[in-house]
């Protein structure tokens, strides 16, 4: 196969069949001249430095200014694109947010320090909170004043949910929250937290669970960085001792938080997603010109590697734009988790082929400092645990999806 392409609708090397929610119409190829000028004319000067930094693994790269890159793009009307004018939105179509990762990711933009807020808690406040819940935390996620953190994971449950411990009992006119998160990304500058607590004692699995949002800031919680295999520590545990929030910033009912936490990660795993796959595919560009200058771009097994490295990019490509199409269908959670599954699956695949590529160099840091394909490989190895480990994701498409008997679990 020859070198990888981009065309307007497609992801990886050029030709074969798009998705119909990709096809373009007149206002579309309108918005999308649009964001791409706006992208040329403002990735420049104080932010032309930024092009290409930060994302999983290297959060750490030019944050402060990476925030003021989002506040830019903010006050140019380019955030929450999809939310309802009436909350700072454009209502922009599914068609068109999808236009606009695409564009942001070709234009090599920065990553974004606001998504959490973004991408998960704002569509989550908008599909479940209350009116006073959205015009009090919707406006600092538009603006990029309020960033926010995930408080999901823990040290004994990991990527099952259901089996938090952390609890939350309500005293007074506040809730007092106890217990400890882990993989907590960016709760070290995070001003607010959605905590998945469990609200009625003696409760057990999704029972009795409550989706509350906690201010950070605050002597209840204490956040610990993690040393991670890149050096870097962009993940945290987060400590909660007597933290509080005020009774009423519970989205949905007490003791409904499986359900919003549910929804959280539909938004999770949704038009976002497009724009990381362009990301993926100029990783993946990159490999292959590594092999092309090294020479292992004529071992055929390397070159078949890399074909099927293409291949695997057009099925994420076609699942995600098969969700797209789907959105707000009922499947138990069936299509987010296959979407985790392959694309963890196939970037932790893409550094191994780096490593691969790089042959025995790759074994040895330059003055103990990772290159850019030592750091994906590193960074990789973690895709197929966080965000949902491979086992959960499994266990969920067999059992609410396949109907199969369920896996056994200690009692």
């Amino acid at each position: 196969m020859g070198a990888i392409q981009t065309s307007e609708s497609d992801t990886g090397r050029s030709g074969g069949p798009t998705s119909a929610i990709s096809a373009a119409t007149g206002d579309d190829a309108a918005f999308r001249a649009e964001i791409r000028a706006w992208l040329t004319e403002n990735l420049n000067g104080e932010f032309k430095q930024l092009r290409g930094l930060g994302g999983p693994g290297r959060e750490h790269e030019a944050f402060d200014e990476r925030l003021a890159w989002d506040r830019h793009l903010a006050a140019s009307g380019w955030t929450c694109l999809g939310w309802p004018k009436e909350y700072g939105g454009r209502e922009a179509s599914v068609r068109q947010q999808i236009i606009f990762h695409e564009e942001y990711a070709k234009a090599d933009a920065p990553a974004r320090v606001s998504h959490v807020g973004e991408e998960l808690l704002g569509p989550t406040v908008l599909a479940f909170g209350t009116e006073a819940q959205k015009q009090r935390f919707l406006p600092g996620i538009r603006t990029v004043s309020e960033l926010w953190c995930q408080g999901y994971s823990e040290p004994g449950a990991g990527s099952d949910l259901a089996a938090v411990t952390t609890s939350a009992r309500l005293d007074g006119d506040e809730w007092s929250i106890n217990g400890q998160k882990i993989w907590t990304s960016l709760a070290h500058v995070a001003d607010w937290c959605f905590v998945v607590a469990r609200t009625e004692p003696g409760s057990k699995r999704h029972k009795g669970l409550s989706y509350l949002l906690v201010p950070m800031d605050q002597p209840g919680v204490t956040v610990r960085p993690i040393n991670q295999l890149t050096g870097t520590s962009e993940f945290n545990e987060v400590f909660f001792d007597d933290a509080r929030t005020a009774a009423d910033l519970v989205v949905g009912e007490p003791g409904d938080g499986w359900r919003i936490a549910m929804g959280t990660l539909t938004f999770e795993r949704g038009i976002s997603t497009l724009g990381q796959q362009i990301r993926f595919e100029r990783e993946l560009a990159g490999v292959e010109e590594l092999a092309r200058k090294t020479g292992a771009l004529d071992d055929p097994l390397i070159a078949d590697q890399i074909d099927r490295a293409w291949v695997g990019l057009r099925v994420l490509r076609a699942h995600a734009m098969r969700t797209m199409e789907n959105a707000g269908a009922d499947d138990g959670g069936g299509q987010a988790s296959v979407a985790k599954l392959l694309w963890a699956n196939w970037h932790r695949g893409l550094g191994e082929l780096a490593m691969a590529v790089r042959g025995a160099a790759g074994l040895v840091a330059a003055d103990d400092d990772l290159d850019e394909w030592q750091r994906l490989y590193l960074f990789t190895r973690a895709d197929t645990i966080y965000g949902g480990s491979n086992e959960v994701q499994r266990n969920i498409i067999s059992e609410r999806v396949l109907g199969l008997p369920r896996e056994a679990r200690p009692s």
